[in-house]
């Protein structure tokens, strides 16, 4: 549970939106997106306030696109607009967690029994490229632990791709972006980041060995196991990731 905090007030640098290439997304779009990498990257922490005029300024838009990303963010329950005083980022809502990571397992797990399968769909490829990063020599593995992270999700994703099932991939791909804020939080100890490594290399071998049974279950203790450790997430651990750089 999120302990209670001292609020902060935001003070950050300025960063200007990129001017976007794709003529349909708006202004509003890149707005939005950059505010959430903001939250996911702890740049913004459960209990930050700010007003629309510092996130003008900061990102050097009008207060409109401003305005209508934050609406959305709200929607999706991640800031809330405070009467006469701007907007606070909201505390994280652990039951809605604990139901992404219900289905997160059903996705991957289901995924593990098909890439078992051995069926035409499936990508040999992928999963050769997550061989190459995760079955390698202690030597060679990661310890920073903001590549750890990425790659771990990127893990997650491959792996779901890999099955040949695009409406599936496109399903887990939204759940990833839903919970990248809270799972960057289960890489900030090193044992941890030894673990992911030996856990993923496990359900590699167990997928290219074809024991779906085997591959299905070391997935479901994995992700129990990364669910448990966002239960012990206090709002102390999150100002720490925040001045560890962690989204660097």
């Amino acid at each position: 549970m999120i302990k209670s905090g001292p609020v902060h007030t935001i003070t950050r640098r300025p960063h200007k939106v990129a001017s976007s290439t794709a003529p349909y997304r708006s202004r509003a779009d890149e707005v939005y997106e950059q505010l959430k990498i903001d939250v996911a990257g702890f740049e913004l922490v459960p209990g930050d306030r700010f007003t629309e005029n510092e996130i003008s300024e900061r990102l050097g838009v009008s207060r409109t696109p401003v305005r209508q990303a934050l609406a959305r963010l709200q929607q999706e329950g991640y800031v809330q607009v405070l009467f006469r005083s701007g907007w606070r980022v909201l505390p994280f809502d652990f039951e809605r967690f604990e139901q992404l990571y219900d289905l997160r397992m059903v996705l991957e797990t289901s995924a593990a029994q098909r890439l078992c399968a051995d069926g035409e769909r499936v990508d040999r490829v992928l999963l050769d490229e997550l061989a190459a990063v995760w079955l390698v020599p202690l030597a060679q593995r990661s310890s920073d632990m903001a590549v750890v992270s990425k790659s771990d999700e990127a893990f997650h994703c491959k792996l779901v791709a890999a099955a040949g099932n695009a409406e599936m991939t496109r399903v887990h791909r939204d759940l990833t972006e839903r919970i990248r804020i809270i799972r960057r939080l289960d890489f900030t100890k090193q044992a941890r980041i030894d673990a992911t490594y030996d856990e993923h290399g496990k359900i590699l071998k167990a997928i290219q060995r074809k024991r779906g049974d085997q591959a299905a279950m070391l997935l479901r203790a994995h992700i129990e196991t990364s669910q448990a450790e966002v239960r012990k997430i206090t709002l102390h651990q999150v100002c720490l990731a925040r001045q560890g750089g962690l989204a660097k």
